[in-house]
């Protein structure tokens, strides 16, 4: 339920819902490169833009960097693993600063994954357990004219 307090929290007032807060700036420009003649913030916000509306690269509004830098940026930060990086850093601040381990210490695995495991798919099947295949070639004939 929507309180006065956590709609404050979660309000953004940036120029889209997508923009980095000052203190979410704060927390992710350590992690990036040095930009070459760029804003980084404003690439990443342009990033992020696109990853949240789902929109195409050439529908990028006009108030980012043009749409190849941002791509480039997004391609080069993804091959050489600062996307990685990031995204395992602030997963050990938020699990910090919530009062638990840097990494955590158990994982939990559901009974169906358990049971797709143990089978390992079609290829680790034996062939006699395997339905065979029917031909595609004798389903698509008519009842009346198959000879049988």
């Amino acid at each position: 339920m929507w309180t006065a307090g956590t709609r404050r929290l979660y309000e953004r007032n940036g120029r889209y819902p997508s923009d980095l807060t000052d203190e979410e700036w704060a927390l992710v420009a350590p992690h990036l490169p040095a930009a070459r003649r760029v804003d980084r913030r404003a690439v990443l916000d342009a990033i992020f833009y696109v990853l949240t509306t789902g929109c195409q690269w050439r529908q990028l509004p006009n108030d980012f960097p043009p749409r190849s830098t941002v791509h480039d940026y997004f391609v080069e930060w993804h091959c050489d693993g600062t996307l990685t990086r990031l995204h395992h850093a602030l997963t050990v601040e938020v699990r910090e600063r919530a009062g638990r381990q840097a990494m955590p210490s158990t994982s939990i695995v559901d009974s169906q994954t358990v049971k797709a495991a143990e089978k390992g798919g079609p290829a680790s099947m034996p062939r006699a357990m395997m339905r065979p295949r029917k031909s595609k070639a004798r389903s698509a004939t008519s009842p009346s004219i198959r000879w049988d």
